[in-house]
């Protein structure tokens, strides 16, 4: 709603100032697309823990209270951020050791939090609803817990709001409460279903009767009373600053919706979105300095682009012609792990990898495949990556005796020093959800859907060797 009031403020002149430029050539436009994700579906529930992790998982979760809490921001200090996450790899290794995977594949949810609120919110305190058709199954981010000796209560979190999870022994099959307590820890994603009640406090509640670990979180949430304030920090690590300040989520959310609706108007105005290259073969924007970078292929220098104005002007005289001919698409399945280092194992085949590739008149178009959320497998396989390359880099420098040569054949480079992507790996070990993942070449679309011979013809400025 916010964001459709900044627009209701903003559309009108917009508008008018489009008028304003309409009777001047309308521009063209190049599509681009963007990677989607969606996080799909899995209900598994984790065995009984060794009484050592129940002991671990208790000393984790115990807060102070009163003026100690204060002390609780140290569990963010380098040894006890350490500490956590040894005990919650402990208990990564005991879930897998009784054959559960805690890194899910998918889960499926009927309902968002805000959903459920919305369709509950006419039940009184203490009703519960219990039709077949008000089972409900949800998934989100643990943020509170408390247990009260047989009956435990989680808030979650999903990308609307919040939900407060019920969990009473008696409901659970076997031994399924206590495995709760023991691996369920703030940060981790959960996936749970069960009936809708509201609590005798007005607390609406889903009453649970089945749960699953989707994604098992290995450091801890910022302190919960004092958030995370270092703003620093907060732009350094967004993903932290969203899981911390759930507003934060909000501005990007009513971001993305005023874009979209400018260029709603835009588009509804006749014009055209263009793409316009992000490096340039002269430097452009007035007196600002530019930024200019090598392009070996090319064997030329380019530069950053600073202003958009002299491509789009450029655009005034081109023109676009689509003839769409879709011929024999063909998906190519499971590659091998060792090329496809993000992508999580196959569940049926050692060795491979659930993704595919899409393949239409012999030129890839699409790959996608199940992310991977396992951050110490995908360290691993980092890592794995990173010794190969400084293996070659090795043996190239051996060769020449030069510590930074380079191949003759520059296509094949190794010279280039590699290493790891901490910060992504830091990310990965506060939780990501169950996602799959898919990119798709427009450039490569357009090409087949306009009958195109080269990629040059779909792009309108395309970088080209300097003219001799």
């Amino acid at each position: 709603m916010e964001a459709m009031k900044v627009w209701s403020l903003t559309a009108t002149p917009l508008r008018q100032l489009l008028r304003l430029s309409s009777s001047s050539t309308r521009l063209t436009t190049a599509i681009y697309g963007r990677r989607s994700y969606h996080s799909s579906p899995a209900l598994r529930c984790a065995s009984a823990a060794s009484s050592s992790s129940s002991n671990a998982a208790t000393a984790e979760t115990s807060k102070p209270s009163g003026r100690n809490r204060r002390s609780a921001s140290s569990s963010n200090s380098t040894s006890d951020r350490e500490a956590i996450r040894s005990i919650r790899l402990k208990k990564v290794e005991e879930l897998r050791g009784q054959g559960l995977e805690p890194y899910a594949y998918k889960w499926e949810k009927t309902h968002s939090a805000n959903q459920l609120q919305e369709i509950y919110k006419h039940l009184a305190n203490g009703e519960e609803s219990n039709n077949e058709s008000d089972t409900v199954s949800i998934a989100g981010r643990v943020v509170a817990r408390r247990a009260f000796g047989k009956l435990a209560f989680l808030t979650l979190r999903d990308d609307s709001g919040t939900i407060q999870l019920y969990c009473e022994k008696e409901r659970l099959s076997d031994d399924h409460f206590e495995q709760l307590k023991a691996f369920i820890d703030i940060g981790d994603i959960l996936g749970a279903s069960g009936s809708i009640k509201r609590t005798e406090k007005g607390e609406l509640s889903i009453c649970v009767n089945s749960f699953s670990i989707l994604t098992k979180s290995l450091l801890p949430l910022p302190d919960k009373y004092h958030g995370l304030t270092d703003i620093d920090k907060r732009y350094r690590q967004r993903y932290v600053d969203m899981i911390a300040n759930p507003e934060v989520a909000d501005v990007f959310r009513k971001r993305a919706k005023i874009v979209s609706e400018i260029r709603k108007t835009v588009e509804s105005s006749g014009y055209l979105e263009v793409e316009t290259p992000v490096l340039q073969g002269a430097a452009g924007g007035a007196e600002a300095r530019p930024f200019v970078t090598y392009h070996n292929s090319l064997g030329r220098d380019l530069y950053l682009r600073i202003a958009t104005e002299l491509h789009l002007k450029r655009m005034l005289v081109f023109e676009v012609v689509v003839e769409p001919k879709l011929v024999q698409p063909t998906f190519v399945l499971d590659y091998p792990i060792e090329i496809s280092p993000l992508a999580k194992p196959h569940r049926g085949n050692a060795g491979l990898t659930e993704r595919f590739e899409l393949f239409i008149c012999g030129r890839e178009m699409a790959n996608a495949f199940s992310e991977l959320t396992d951050p110490v497998d995908q360290r691993t396989r980092l890592e794995e990556q990173v010794r190969q390359h400084n293996a070659k880099r090795a043996a190239v420098a051996t060769e020449s005796g030069e510590p930074n040569a380079k191949k003759e054949d520059d296509d094949d480079d190794d010279s280039y020093e590699v290493t790891l992507d901490e910060d992504f790996l830091t990310a990965l070990e506060y939780g990501m959800p169950p996602a799959s993942g898919m990119g798709l070449g427009i450039d490569r679309l357009v090409m087949l859907l306009t009958n195109s011979a080269s990629i040059r013809d779909v792009i309108a400025f395309p970088v080209l060797k300097v003219q001799q």
